[in-house]
């Protein structure tokens, strides 16, 4: 499902589309194609309860990407830069869970210097990046809690700014 573009204001969502993953396979495999659309200067947040499948649609995006290393949770590191293999952008993932100052604490990681030419992936990053650029991804991953095995997320992925104004993200749920 696809909604109509937003006003033009480039703080308002301009696109929004839901996708339904029923494993982690597929959650990879969105993110592979995710990295299709991506391109340097591009900043993707990314928000869900614990263990709903953030690191893995990361490890997906670097797949995609073909970048270096293992692509595995920045938790206690905070911030993971994975070079590009080929002529594409670098991966900078980013856990900002255990980050409670918001921007001014983010500054430390110089994420504004390493955005024009990288691709930055910021899990927990509500209220802490959106100062970084306009233009951004939000992914919001739905899982069912408690005690389940259920694999089924939803994916809302919301493109904001002028960036995102124009793509096509209703190619990821195909």
């Amino acid at each position: 499902m696809e909604a109509p573009a937003g006003p033009h204001d480039p703080a308002e969502p301009t696109r929004a589309v839901e996708i339904t993953v029923t494993s982690p396979e597929q959650m990879r495999e969105l993110g592979r194609r995710l990295a299709k659309l991506l391109r340097a200067g591009d900043l993707v947040m990314l928000s869900g309860e614990l263990g709903a499948g953030k690191t893995t649609l990361t490890r997906g995006l670097g797949e995609g990407l073909g970048v270096r290393g293992a692509v595995t949770s920045p938790t206690f590191v905070i911030a993971r830069v994975h070079p590009s293999l080929g002529d594409g952008p670098p991966l900078v993932h980013v856990d900002a869970y255990r980050l409670s100052g918001g921007l001014d604490e983010m500054e430390d990681l110089d994420l504004d210097v390493s955005l024009p030419e990288s691709v930055i992936v910021v899990e927990w990053g509500e209220g802490k990046v959106e100062e970084l650029t306009d233009d951004r991804l939000q992914l919001v991953i739905h899982r069912a809690v408690g005690d389940t095995t259920d694999e089924v997320r939803h994916v809302t992925l919301t493109g904001i700014g002028a960036r995102w104004a124009e793509a096509d993200l209703s190619v990821l749920a195909a």
